[in-house]
């Protein structure tokens, strides 16, 4: 079959973009063809991995110092930061640390995981950097911190003997110790002892040292915020520098508490009884809060002093609980009037000691009409034939206040027939550390700082406003150990058997659970 030479041919047809190739260069190390519009340096995107770090210059090795009694961290030049492990705050001090970073972008920075023993922290950072024009790279890389020990200057300042800047002396002229062991819960409580350098038990009362002057002035508004007091403030030149007048000083704050405690029988100035209310001139300090709270156990009537009318006329109590005399209720008649928890009553009351040698007998009107019954043992002061050495009671006496003369019995509060021991309690309470200094004390002294203890945990048991504001904790892990060792003190028998039902109990859901974090003695007591 013969073909027509000129016959045309139908081809395939490309467009015209196509047919124009893309300009390939070799990369200069390996040899793989490239886009040579979009190069970098003529060299592939493996080889500039491998070839280029942008994290040169940045060191790869650090060492981080701490305080191993604060816990802090020292944040160059000489500030000291404190930081948990992993957290946020130690992973910018550690950024911190490495020169370099400024010149490349973090994208990401994570904590890798090491023993806690090792000392040693490692931190895997990415960064970004512009390699070439328009070509960013982006690498991983790991720092390891070696962590070294260095005592800051507030730690070491505290292990130094004098090493202080200002002293908070808290006084307070009374026999016993009641009041400081509640002041004490109230400074655990709200922790307002944490700023101190020491703590150093002297006489009459505590020294609280800080290493600055705005932490102890902060600790005397606390102390003026929950106890009436009055404080005086002293300096002393430490040192001069003559060429640029800056000086150095010792503050200290002497602090006096109120001598009048809870429970105590007190004898007003006749002139402050009548702007108080014309409330009678002797009565007795139920509450020490803010203010002192006076009570007329005759009629109920109650007063509150606060601190800058009792310090313009200052006046001592006639007895404290020391002087109690136990007594026993023979007969008991409510009235009809009350005052919150306050029930007034009529009382036939005979001392304890007087059962079965005579029948005196003594009636008196009592505050506690709520809680006592014909049987029960009561605690009051006994007036009869008593001397006090006091100008307020000599001018009650001669005054007509009291027409039927001064009562023969003002009771202050019921007793409760106790024979477990203090480790049956299910309660603890915080202990300050103390420093005692040179006052060690003897066995006396050490028996009356127990006594006095042992009255305050009664206070609170039976006092439910007392209760309120201190922290207690539970001890039922405690007696749990106690008893898988066979320590146990007072088994469920045993106090079916003691007759302590009556006692006021502190109810489980009243107490706290930290209390394994304390360091508790051989007592049960518990140093915070």
């Amino acid at each position: 079959m013969a073909m027509e030479i000129d016959s045309q041919i139908a081809l395939p047809t490309r467009p015209l973009a196509n047919l124009q190739t893309a300009a390939t260069i070799l990369c200069c190390n390996c040899g793989a063809e490239i886009d040579g519009t979009t190069a970098a340096g003529a060299l592939c995107n493996d080889c500039i991995k491998l070839t280029i770090d942008i994290s040169q210059g940045i060191p790869k090795e650090a060492v981080i110092l701490t305080c191993r009694d604060c816990e802090r961290w020292l944040q160059p030049p000489a500030h000291w930061v404190t930081a948990s492990p992993e957290s946020r705050e130690l992973l910018a001090l550690c950024l911190k640390k490495l020169t370099g970073l400024q010149k490349v972008r973090i994208v990401d920075a994570s904590f890798i995981w090491t023993e806690p023993h090792s000392r040693r922290i490692k931190v895997k950072i990415v960064v970004q950097q512009e390699a070439f024009q328009g070509t960013i790279l982006q690498q991983a890389f790991e720092v390891e911190y070696v962590v070294n020990y260095k005592q800051c200057p507030d730690c070491a300042k505290s292990f130094t003997a004098n090493i202080w800047r200002a002293v908070v002396q808290v006084r307070q002229k009374v026999p016993h110790k009641r009041t400081f062991l509640y002041l004490e819960q109230l400074i655990l409580k709200h922790s307002a002892h944490k700023e101190t350098i020491n703590i150093k038990e002297v006489k009459d009362g505590l020294d609280f040292f800080f290493a600055q002057r705005n932490s102890a002035e902060k600790f005397v508004d606390f102390l003026n915020s929950v106890t009436p007091v009055r404080k005086k403030t002293s300096q002393e030149l430490i040192s001069m520098d003559i060429h640029t007048s800056s000086k150095s000083y010792k503050f200290t704050f002497s602090v006096e508490l109120v001598p009048i405690c809870k429970d105590d029988l007190v004898a007003l100035p006749i002139k402050l009884a009548k702007q108080s209310g014309n409330i009678a001139p002797l009565g007795l300090c139920y509450r020490v809060g803010t203010s002192i709270n006076i009570i007329d156990p005759q009629t109920l009537q109650t007063a509150d002093i606060s601190t800058p009318i009792y310090w313009r006329s200052p006046f001592n109590s006639l007895a404290d609980v020391q002087e109690l005399v136990e007594f026993v209720v023979m007969d008991i008649e409510l009235t009809k009037i009350q005052k919150g928890r306050f029930h007034l009553a009529e009382a036939t009351v005979a001392r304890a000691s007087d059962l079965g040698a005579n029948d005196t007998t003594y009636f008196t009107r009592t505050h506690l009409g709520g809680v006592l019954h014909p049987g029960d043992t009561v605690m009051g002061y006994h007036l009869t034939g008593t001397n006090f050495n006091n100008p307020n009671f000599e001018a009650i006496e001669q005054s007509n206040t009291y027409a039927g003369g001064i009562p023969d019995v003002v009771l202050v509060k019921k007793s409760y027939e106790r024979k477990r021991k203090n480790k049956s309690r299910n309660w603890r309470l915080k202990r300050m550390n103390k420093d005692e200094g040179e006052l060690l004390p003897k066995k006396q002294d050490q028996d009356r700082i127990e006594r006095d203890f042992e009255m305050f945990l009664r206070d609170v048991e039976e006092d439910t406003d007392l209760r309120n504001t201190v922290a207690l904790y539970k001890a039922q892990q405690k007696r749990e150990r106690d008893k898988m060792e066979g320590l146990e003190t007072a088994s469920a028998a045993e106090t079916d058997e003691t007759g302590d039902d009556d006692i006021p109990q502190i109810e489980m859901d009243e107490l706290l659970d930290d209390f394994d974090e304390l360091n508790v003695d051989e007592d049960g007591q518990a140093n915070g």
